[in-house]
């Protein structure tokens, strides 16, 4: 390029001769700058997606374009400790979890950038394409504008008048990011930032570096670019590739496009020459072909526009050729198509730039200059003047073959690449609900909380209890997975809790179209599989057959489980679905408290606002189960006996030869008779059966003839469900 440069200034001012000195001059310092001819011109050095890192005084790169950069750690604070202590009541002993978070800041560019895109973080991304945030925090950004502001927390943690706005240097901040997902350190970073949306052009890269210039040369293909050392190793860079012209005929130094689109000068034909010593002889030219070079172009190294800006290589088209090939590592953003396309025409334009031409004219043109293009009589194609000299049997040109303008398209594959899914965090759906007792835990009632989410990428909820004051109480973090919940599609009919009903299903939509539900056999659900929570009601499903979508239709039930039986009734569409299945969290009852209004809260990443929920079947795991299978006995003198049979929490299991334990302090019963609103008469008894004479039940049937006799087991801290039961027949 100085050659050019020198030359044209050389012959405007001096003429040919001091034109001549001007070429020699620039030749040199072309050498000085972009190596010697046929060398192994490597230009700036790729990086391997550094990691950011925090060097005082190392250079902040500009970008152009959209790149993929490490930035400069330029601020940031000690680790911040998060104490999470859970448990610690009567479900067990407490455990202590600790979490760490930092806030920092991170140079990206020395040049104003537009935005910043996607952020990886130890590989994974930390935000989406969307600019969502994958683990905990905020971010920040600040353009690099002459005029930005400080930043609130920087300014505030930092002395008064000790904290720069950084004008002029684009950065992003990060507050109290969460590192709890990278091994509770700050992991190695790198963002997708965004400079220009316009095609970039070569003016774009020299702005404001020179005076008095026109560069107006498209850089097609490119889409992003980072200048991070000297200007001249950028162009030096990109020479093989995007060839210049200069002009320094005006008042501007114009760099423009290849000269192709000029029309060509002719050149007249060789002139002979009368010594035979002379090159030519009597045809006045000759032609040549260089050998091979040392040092041929042949790959390119580039980052990957389509594989996160990973380093990419492409390499040019054609027969091996001896000698080492050079790699020329340009720091831009380009696809695995424009790659390769450019290492080829680079290619091609050495190969073709092999074929030579000494032609002799008699007469000097100014315009045929070093640079200009020509056509030789006899010869097809296009001639680029390389150099002249001035001999004393005329005016030597040396000639250059010029490429095709056009050169066929290659077709080019990145590669295999395995980026970072970038997935939706999904917004937070919780259920939860008492569990009835299961006769090994204690006294302490089962309170589960099961949250999910319709997203994969869900990275879990902090849960609290809100004992109904609004005060929040801490009940951990829920952890990433996701319980199967749902809801019904369909209102599930009322059936018999004593038989295994064969003729009832109801549809359910899990709430994530991934989620799948199976098959049980008769045998499995007798060992407690395919268990839910449906309203109210716990049941047991034999048969789940997929509808599509999420959809499921359940059949084959086994209704009423743990003594839920008064819910058969009380269905309807919408109502929730939980599979139990161990998923969820064990909520502390000290933490929860036993007020009515006490619920269950969550908060996740992507949650506009806290799901709340109430807590199901409160009270479940405290209330003993109704009793069941009333029966009337005669006796003599008229005298009618009610008896039952009691049931006991945790006692699921009807065992042959063993008396079900009573799980309370004392047998007790409370019977009653009247109608559902109104009570006429009351007894207790502590044994599973009631005598009544013919006077009183005479009298009680008189009273209320419509009335009906309701049982229930008094527990230690609550009565079971009433046992209802029609008075005898006369």
């Amino acid at each position: 390029m100085a050659t050019l440069v020198l030359t044209a200034v050389g012959t405007l001012i001096g003429g040919p001769l001091v034109g001549a000195l001007g070429a020699m001059a620039g030749s040199a310092i072309d050498a000085k700058i972009f190596g010697p001819k046929g060398g192994s011109r490597e230009g700036p050095r790729l990086s391997e997606l550094k990691l950011t890192t925090s060097s005082y005084g190392a250079p902040i790169p500009r970008h152009f374009g959209r790149m993929r950069v490490a930035g400069q750690m330029i601020w940031a604070t000690d680790l911040v400790e998060q104490k999470d202590k859970q448990g610690g009541g009567k479900s067990g002993p407490s455990v202590t979890n600790y979490s760490y978070s930092v806030s920092l800041a991170v140079a990206l560019s020395s040049r104003p950038l537009l935005g910043i895109g996607r952020i990886w973080a130890d590989g994974k991304l930390l935000r989406g394409e969307a600019g969502d945030l994958k683990v905990g925090g905020t971010l920040r950004f600040h353009d690099g504008a002459g005029d930005q502001s400080l930043d609130p927390l920087i300014a505030s943690a930092e002395a008064a008048g000790q904290c720069p706005a950084y004008r002029g240097i684009a950065y992003a901040v990060f507050e109290d990011l969460q590192l709890s997902e990278f091994g509770n350190r700050i992991p190695a970073l790198s963002f997708e930032v965004i400079a220009d949306e316009a095609p970039l052009t070569l003016s774009d890269l020299l702005d404001g570096s020179i005076e008095d210039l026109s560069a107006e040369v498209p850089l097609p293909g490119i889409a992003g670019l980072s200048i991070e050392g000297p200007l001249a190793e950028t162009l030096a860079g990109l020479e093989p590739f995007y060839p210049i012209d200069v002009d320094t005929s005006g008042e501007l130094l114009v760099l423009s496009p290849d000269r192709r689109d000029v029309p060509a000068i002719a050149l007249p034909v060789a002139a002979t020459s009368s010594s035979k010593d002379d090159f030519g002889g009597n045809e006045g030219f000759t032609r040549r072909r260089v050998g091979e070079p040392e040092v041929p172009v042949a790959v390119l190294r580039y980052y990957d526009r389509d594989r996160d800006y990973q380093p990419g290589t492409q390499r040019a088209a054609g027969r091996p050729l001896p000698g080492q090939p050079a790699t020329i590592e340009l720091p831009a953003t380009l696809s695995a198509v424009d790659a390769r396309r450019l290492v080829e025409q680079a290619a091609k334009r050495a190969n073709w730039g092999r074929q030579t031409v000494s032609w002799r004219v008699t007469q000097h043109d100014p315009e045929v200059a070093p640079g200009a293009t020509v056509t030789l009589p006899g010869h097809p194609g296009f001639w680029r003047v390389r150099a002249w000299e001035w001999r004393d049997q005329g005016i030597e040109l040396t000639l250059a073959r010029m490429a095709p303008s056009t050169m066929p398209a290659s077709s080019a594959d990145p590669g295999r690449a395995n980026p970072a899914p970038d997935l939706a965090l999904g917004q937070t759906a919780l259920a939860a609900f008492e569990l009835p007792w299961d006769g090994q835990s204690g006294t302490v009632p089962l309170i589960m909380a099961v949250p999910s989410s319709a997203g994969t990428a869900w990275p879990g909820a902090s849960l609290y209890a809100d004992q109904g004051d609004g005060a929040l109480l801490p009940l951990g973090a829920s952890g990433r997975d996701r319980g199967r919940i749902g809801a019904a599609l369909t209102a599930l009919p009322e059936a018999s809790p004593l038989l295994f009903d064969r003729h009832s299903s109801v549809d359910i939509a899990m709430i994530g179209a991934d989620m799948t539900l199976i098959d049980a056999t008769m045998r499995q659900l007798a060992m407690g599989a395919n268990r839910a929570l449906l309203g109210s009601e716990l049941i047991q499903f034999a048969r789940a057959d997929p509808l599509g979508a999420g959809s499921w239709r359940l059949s084959g039930l086994w209704r009423g489980r743990g003594g839920t039986e008064a819910a058969v009734t009380s269905h309807h569409s919408g109502e929730d679905f939980v599979l139990l299945d161990g998923s969820g969290t064990l909520v502390d009852p000290t933490t929860l408290g036993t007020s009515p209004l006490a619920q269950v809260v969550a908060t996740g990443l992507a949650d506009p606002a806290p799901v709340v929920v109430p807590v199901t079947l409160r009270g479940i795991g405290l209330r003993p189960p109704s009793p069941v299978h009333p029966r009337w006995s005669a006796f003599a003198g008229g005298v009618r006996q009610l008896s039952w049979t009691r049931r006991a929490r945790g006692g699921w299991l009807w065992l042959d030869g063993v008396e079900t334990p009573l799980a309370e302090q004392a047998e007790t019963y409370e019977i009653t008779y009247g109608l559902a609103d109104t009570v006429h008469a009351r007894w207790e008894t502590a044994q599973p059966g009631l005598e009544l004479d013919s006077n009183a039940l005479s009298a009680l049937l008189a009273a209320v003839p419509q009335g009906r006799f309701a049982v229930r087991q008094r527990g230690d801290r609550a009565l079971s469900e009433a046992l209802i039961v029609a008075p005898p027949q006369p």
